[in-house]
């Protein structure tokens, strides 16, 4: 059995931490998708890990209709103001406090972005996060509907388009395992703002790839996004760099360095069916 472990997550459930550690140290070979991962792996669980980066199909984002684009602006009122997606919902993980919270230094300075949260599917419960992130709205001079829109799970083929209509990828985490919207965002031409983890840093250049923030450094995340919304000299020069990012991270390459771990390992030996007891 081959298992890639994208991140570890800190639970709060014992059973479910439980359930990750087994999952990472049951498996005869695990791969991991970031050098930040395979080092905590072999610190904090003694297991030896494989790195494969993710990928992305490169065209595909590239080539989203403009059609279906304008359409999921104006559905979010966003026909006439910067669109600002945040991928993966609302939920600690994802900087999502800290993102609303910039987001009103950008109104008090006079920038008014949509910010549209994509996503948000989980199987755990980040309700109690959501809500109150979303109570602080009001204070923050933020309308919920207006200048937060959550749009929720959306069908796969929109994805290419949500970026497209986009003017800066949002990505604010404090957790990542390689952070593959990132790397989508690139491809669809989109600039990138996002936190100065470990990770980003295996494959991001600070300031030619992407702005880079400290985690939880609201004002710094408001300046990097009006930088990136109004600089026309720094926008241009971060497509350019993310373009060149993203033609390193197709699905192919993933796919041939997965095609030569799964050719290096050894085949199985049958095991011999259980004898079972039949009832006389």
């Amino acid at each position: 059995m081959v298992r890639t472990v994208h991140h570890v997550d800190d639970f709060t459930s014992a059973i479910l931490m439980d359930c990750q550690r087994e999952a990472i140290l049951e498996p005869d070979r695990v791969l991991t998708v970031s050098e930040v991962w395979r080092r905590t792996l072999a610190a904090d669980y003694g297991v030896r890990a494989e790195v494969v980066p993710n990928g992305v199909d490169v065209e595909r984002y590239a080539s989203a209709s403009p059609v279906r684009a304008a359409e999921l602006r104006r559905s979010v009122g966003a026909a006439d103001r910067p669109l600002l997606p945040s991928v993966g919902g609302i939920e600690p993980r994802k900087g999502s406090d800290v993102l609303v919270r910039a987001l009103s230094v950008l109104q008090r300075e006079g920038v008014r972005p949509v910010l549209v949260v994509v996503g948000g599917h989980s199987f755990q419960d980040h309700r109690a996060y959501k809500e109150a992130v979303l109570a602080e709205l009001p204070g923050l001079g933020l309308e919920l509907g207006v200048d937060v829109v959550t749009v929720g799970t959306v069908p796969d083929d929109d994805m290419p388009a949500w970026y497209a209509a986009a003017d800066v990828l949002a990505f604010p985490s404090i957790n990542e395992g390689f952070g593959l919207a990132v790397v989508e965002a690139m491809s669809a031409g989109v600039p990138v703002v996002t936190s100065d983890l470990p990770v980003f840093r295996e494959y991001l250049v600070p300031g030619q790839d992407a702005l880079l923030v400290p985690v939880g450094d609201v004002t710094g995340l408001a300046a990097a996004l009006q930088t990136a919304l109004l600089d026309d000299v720094v926008r241009t020069s971060l497509v350019a760099g993310g373009a060149a990012v993203a033609r390193r991270f197709t699905w192919q390459a993933s796919a041939q360095r997965h095609r030569d771990v799964y050719a290096g390992i050894a085949p199985a030996v049958p095991r011999r069916p259980a004898e079972v007891a039949v009832p006389r």
